[in-house]
């Protein structure tokens, strides 16, 4: 494997020679990184200290600009949260004039009002910049077209999808989600190599190809997927129908300016994060004190450069866990593994916390099963609570040795979570397929 994903090095170039080839992926080391997250963190706690919700809440925890001189003191800042947001519609934690804020984004949040975040002209770039960044990456270059399934319009996805790939010098084809029909039109027309997309419908346009032979007439060669977690079998599949080079993962929120805050290489060790835009804590959910690096725990994020609305301890309610160890491409860059799920997306059965992605652990082990899955929670007349795990079979895979697939993934479930549930495997290709973000729990006990 290539240590710089998307790059052949030659046998006498150097790593230095070969970081100078990318055009926004910074060389930094450990040591560089450091600096300019101390002086980043001082930058952003001065302009947080011109928005009067910001001062409000760093005054009232007793800490000022002058305060920080190392990044030690980051723990002496207070956490904000999705509430702090709410709290300041329609632009809250403004820390800039509204004369200077140029665009806004707003979150696809389902319960209350949404959360509208500003950007000056400087976070736009930002936006751009961390995008790119990812394309490049992921091996991409101004000679490659980028067809985009991402939603446009208040959402961050578009937007940044579309100025990280121009910023690039990428073609863009921003099309949008669903319409599939039209997708696969323009594919074979205009010859995008890279598309853009949730995982769902990564997988939704990879079957279409398969089913209606159309691989032999586009160029694809790489996928970059986003806004939900990806299995490992499910980005196998994915690669394995479009005959891609590769997929990436993509991480990403609106308070954090968009999609682009982190992606995988190559290697597929884990997603690296721009530690030179952002510093990632993982603490513990309950008690708020830092977790032991490769724990899980609660990501959260405070912004070095965010003029608009920067971020301080931004409580993102994700789980997940830094990589204690560098990555085999060589880059420098920190990784973070993929998100578990969310503390407060998580399920209560029977005494139990379950998160989504433990779920995709167990179904991983098994060959004989695709990437698909859907989980249905029940209650009898008893009040007792029932679950079920609908598990798609791996294409081509017979009904036979079901009864026994079944048992073994129940007691591996059972051994993985400490609680018993039931599990059907179905056929393949017959769990609900989505343009955006598939609906793998469905909660029917309140009903």
């Amino acid at each position: 494997m290539s240590r710089f994903p998307g790059r052949k090095r030659a046998k006498d170039e150097s790593v230095q020679q070969l970081m100078a080839k990318y055009r926004f992926i910074p060389d930094l080391q450990q040591d560089d990184l450091a600096k300019i997250q101390l002086q980043g963190l001082r930058w952003t706690i001065r302009q947080a200290f011109k928005g009067p919700q910001y001062r409000s809440l760093l005054e009232t925890a007793g800490v000022f600009p002058e305060d920080i001189k190392s990044l030690s003191d980051l723990r002496l800042l207070p956490t904000c949260d999705v509430e702090d947001l709410r709290r300041g519609y329609p632009l809250p934690l403004l820390c800039v004039s509204p004369d200077d804020v140029v665009r806004i984004h707003a979150s696809s949040g389902t319960t209350g009002k949404r959360k509208i975040l500003a950007y000056t002209k400087n976070d736009t770039e930002t936006l751009a910049l961390q995008m790119a960044r990812c394309f490049e990456l992921a091996g991409l270059g101004p000679s490659d077209r980028l067809q985009a399934a991402v939603g446009y319009g208040l959402w961050t996805a578009g937007a940044a999808f579309q100025s990280g790939s121009e910023k690039l010098g990428m073609l863009t084809i921003p099309v949008g989600p669903g319409n599939l029909e039209m997708h696969l039109q323009l594919l074979q027309d205009l010859g995008a190599t890279c598309f853009g997309a949730t995982a769902s419908m990564a997988l939704l346009l990879a079957e279409e190809v398969e089913r209606l032979g159309l691989l032999q007439k586009i160029r694809l060669k790489r996928m970059i997927c986003g806004s939900e977690t990806r299995s490992e079998k499910m980005r196998q599949a994915i690669e394995s129908k479009l005959g891609l080079v590769g997929s990436y993962d993509i991480a990403g929120m609106t308070e954090m300016y968009g999609p682009g805050t982190a992606i995988d290489c190559d290697a597929h060790e884990g997603l690296h994060y721009w530690a030179d835009l952002f510093i990632i804590e993982i603490l513990n959910p309950t008690t708020l004190e830092p977790v032991p690096d490769g724990e899980i725990g609660e990501m959260v994020v405070t912004s070095l450069r965010k003029e608009a609305v920067p971020l301080i301890r931004y409580r993102t309610h994700d789980l997940c866990r830094k990589i204690p160890h560098p990555c085999s491409c060589g880059l420098a860059m920190p990784m973070h593994d993929k998100i578990l799920g969310r503390s407060d997306d998580m399920i209560i059965y029977r005494g139990v916390n379950i998160y989504p992605g433990q779920f995709v652990d167990v179904i991983a082990r098994y060959p004989e099963l695709g990437g698909e899955y859907q989980v249905e929670l029940t209650r009898d007349e008893h009040a007792v609570d029932h679950l079920t795990l609908s598990v798609e079979r791996a294409k081509g895979v017979g009904a036979d040795g079901d009864r026994a697939l079944t048992q073994a993934i129940s007691q591996d479930l059972h051994t993985s979570i400490l609680a018993r549930m039931e599990v059907a495997v179905v056929d393949y290709a017959s769990l609900p397929r989505t343009f955006s973000k598939s609906k793998r729990v469905i909660d029917r006990r309140e009903q």
